[in-house]
């Protein structure tokens, strides 16, 4: 063909396929926009457990919502393989403590200091017991924490908290008891006995 001859054979532009390369571009595009709605939804289902968890193991808003972030980044960047085959709540418990036991590795002793307290959506129905609670709990180690949250917060099994935080299942039980007995030497009589 000469130069500015059209070939009467070949289809009008409109009506000419995409090549396969384009077409595996839109179909991984098309993929990835649900895959973005799915894990939009489950952030949306999840976020508010989430931080309450991480608030009840660090005792810190802040920190809390940071370390969310980084379980639902963590989470994101393995999507793909996790959206249909595992169980998300418990995933995401795993890596939300995960998360926390690295924090606390890299920042041992750092407190943050915040000008007012954060926003709370209903308030609190005791506040003198709230403050005890939440310093007993301050005293254990960070993994006890973990396990005393998620166990009797979260009201997850033994068997699940010890899949969580990596411990064997008797490991679970005995730390339990030790932190709770803590707990309760700390609290003294008055707290037990209500």
């Amino acid at each position: 063909m000469s130069s500015g001859q059209v070939d009467v054979c070949a289809p009008p532009a409109a009506e000419r396929q995409p090549g396969p390369l384009a077409r595996w571009r839109i179909a991984r595009r098309r993929e990835r926009d649900v895959q973005d709605e799915d894990f939009s939804a489950f952030v949306a289902a999840s976020a508010p457990r989430l931080r309450r968890t991480a608030y009840l193991m660090c005792r810190d808003w802040h920190l809390a919502q940071d370390l969310t972030q980084i379980t639902f980044t963590r989470m994101y960047a393995s999507w793909g393989r996790i959206r249909q085959s595992a169980n998300l709540d418990a995933y995401s418990r795993r890596v939300l403590v995960n998360a926390l036991f690295d924090q606390r590795r890299r920042r041992s002793g750092t407190e943050v200091v915040c000008a007012e307290p954060p926003d709370r959506s209903e308030p609190e129905p005791n506040p003198e017991l709230h403050v005890a609670l939440m310093t007993a709990l301050a005293t254990l180690p960070v993994r006890d924490q973990a396990i005393v949250v998620l166990r009797h917060w979260e009201d997850q099994s033994v068997a699940a908290v010890a899949k969580i935080v990596g411990l064997s299942v008797s490991a679970v039980k005995m730390r339990d008891a030790r932190a709770l007995g803590r707990i309760r030497a700390l609290l003294g009589e008055d707290f037990t006995g209500n």
